[in-house]
Formats: C-alpha cells, sequence, structure tokens
C-alpha cells in the first residue's frame, strides 16, 4: 500500500522555498544597488528614478539600458560566491540585468 502524502510538509517545504527565493532576490537587488553606485542616491532619488524606468514603454529606451546593463556586468570582475551563495540546484541565477519573477522586465 502508498505511504499517504503529508500534504502540510510539502505545503511547509515551498513556503520555505519561496521565503529563501524572495530574501535572494532582496539580496541581490541590493548588491546591485551598491555594484552601480545608486547607494549613493537619496532614496527619494532612487525610487523616482526606479519608478520612472518601470513605467518606461519606449522599447528603445529599455533595449538601450538593457545593452548599457550587458556592457556593465562584462566589464565587473567576476567574484567567486561562496559555497553558501552558490546557486547549487541549476536554477538559473538572476543578476540585475535578466528578468526577474517580480519585474517580468530587464530594467531591474
Amino acid at each position: 500500500m502508498r505511504k499517504p502524502r503529508d500534504f502540510d510538509a510539502e505545503l511547509k517545504a515551498l513556503e520555505d522555498k519561496a521565503r529563501e527565493l524572495k530574501t535572494r532576490k532582496v539580496q541581490q537587488l541590493g548588491d546591485l544597488v551598491i555594484a552601480t553606485g545608486a547607494d549613493q542616491l537619496s532614496t527619494e532619488e532612487l525610487a523616482g528614478a526606479l519608478a520612472a524606468i518601470a513605467e518606461t514603454k519606449d522599447t528603445a529606451k529599455r533595449e538601450a539600458w538593457a545593452k548599457r546593463g550587458v556592457t556593465f556586468f562584462e566589464s565587473r570582475p567576476r567574484r567567486t560566491a561562496p559555497a553558501s551563495e552558490r546557486n547549487l540546484r541549476g536554477a538559473p541565477a538572476q543578476p540585475g540585468g535578466a528578468q526577474s519573477p517580480a519585474s517580468g522586465t530587464g530594467s531591474a
């Protein structure tokens, strides 16, 4: 006879994984703000700039920003992440230039 599934345990594991992914995303966004030097801006300036970017529908502008982001990441020296930060499950990491699940755009 099959062992019954423990739906509560599976749900808790999924919630823990979601919390872990959200925490990692927030950490990566913070790292991106620091890496770009945007941490020198006031909170209001940074929020305003991000809001303007998020509202922009101009494809040419968004493509130009994406190219600039690619150049930024390519020009930065690579660092080896400690084992605790490495993505051991094989899912793609989401640097600021990649699509994030929340934004759905490459403008992060």
